[in-house]
């Protein structure tokens, strides 16, 4: 009977060692009396803190290439900093729509649809009361955490009652994210995950010295509202980053595109078929040594270099977070797509079921 016990604790032992171990905890209530939980998942390399406000990624722990741990996203230190923040999004899921709708407007089987205006006269990230500032409903797993929220027909003008889950897992060092929604009308969404990284560990000043390679040969210039005006490729302009580039090395180029944003702002056109996993984006940090490696089953991905930091906001430790204090990379439908005939669909009709993955790898290069 001990030789079972012993097997059966270090059979036990085995599968958390692999799998990695869930806690959950309280993280206080919202102004309106909701209690927001928030989820611990831990392999024997990476610590990953999710709560429930905003389905929000609130913590990132990860080894340097010495095996010094620290926490490479932004955040703040408790839940009011978080409902006080109308403006980043650190962390959340985004919706129904993430990204921008022109006017917030769009047409669906011949009916009109209007959505709140919050982004210099269009809609952004679903709208006046998005997904990110609503609390979900949490279901632990063995290896991580599944968040659900149901929208009800009407909400912020999208039709439909949209149902929407988000399963973080940790599975190594291996962050997944699987999104999924249903409706009951026909409907448009775009979901994604809104974290900014900065490798060297967030509050550790700017991430223009990290290099990324975007895996696109295109990308959607944009007008002045970062509103997509068509297609176009990468190649002789600042936004082509098919091969490993230092993200300072052009941000200031005399370049419309560039001064429109402040910076980067764009969502590049990636190559390989949409519905397939394949890689977005990879970054590196020569001062730390750690790399994220971004793979995706989506069509594109927005990289936001925090153009619209300034300094006012404070992380967990009391540093503030400049200007490109951190990086995005928003894996997405196209901004605006309702509008663009041309763009991979958003459209999302009754009996069908979205589905998208979203991986966030985390490895360091060799000494």
């Amino acid at each position: 009977m001990k030789q079972f016990a012993r097997g059966l604790l270090l059979t036990m032992m085995t599968s958390i060692a692999a799998h990695g171990a869930v806690t959950k905890a309280s993280f206080g209530t919202t102004p309106d009396g909701k209690a927001v939980e928030i989820y611990t998942l831990k392999s024997p390399t990476v610590e990953a803190r999710i709560m429930t406000y905003g389905a929000r990624i609130v913590s990132i722990e990860t080894p340097d290439r010495d095996g010094k741990m620290a926490d490479i996203v932004l955040g703040h230190k408790d839940l009011q900093g978080y409902i006080d923040d109308g403006k980043t999004y650190f962390g959340s899921v985004v919706g129904r729509y993430g990204n921008r709708i022109a006017k917030g407007k769009f047409s669906l089987d011949g009916h009109d649809y209007q959505i709140p205006l919050n982004n210099n006269g269009n809609a952004l990230h679903g709208g006046k009361v998005g997904f990110d500032s609503l609390v979900w409903q949490a279901k632990q797993l063995p290896d991580g955490v599944e968040m659900t929220l149901v929208s009800p027909d009407g909400d912020q003008g999208f039709p439909g009652q949209l149902t929407a889950h988000v399963k973080y897992t940790l599975q190594g060092n291996a962050l997944h994210l699987d999104y999924s929604a249903t409706t009951t009308k026909p409907t448009v969404t775009n979901l994604t995950n809104h974290s900014y990284f900065n490798l060297a560990g967030e509050g550790s000043g700017t991430i223009l010295d990290e290099t990324i390679e975007i895996n696109a040969d295109k990308y959607t210039p944009t007008d002045a509202g970062l509103i997509p005006t068509g297609i176009e490729p990468v190649a002789g302009t600042p936004f082509d980053f098919r091969k490993p580039t230092e993200i300072g090395q052009r941000i200031n180029d005399d370049n419309e595109q560039l001064k429109a944003a402040g910076g980067y702002d764009h969502n590049w056109v990636l190559n390989g078929p949409n519905g397939q996993l394949k890689l977005a984006a990879r970054v590196h940090d020569p001062k730390s040594g750690r790399i994220l490696t971004v793979t995706t089953t989506q069509p594109g991905v927005q990289f936001y270099t925090g153009n619209f930091l300034d300094g006012t906001l404070t992380g967990p430790g009391g540093q503030s977070y400049p200007k490109n204090a951190a990086l995005c990379l928003e894996t997405q439908h196209f901004p605006d797509s309702p509008n663009h005939p041309a763009f991979p669909s958003t459209e999302l009709k009754p009996g069908e079921t979205l589905h998208t993955t979203t991986v966030f790898t985390f490895t360091t290069d060799k000494k």
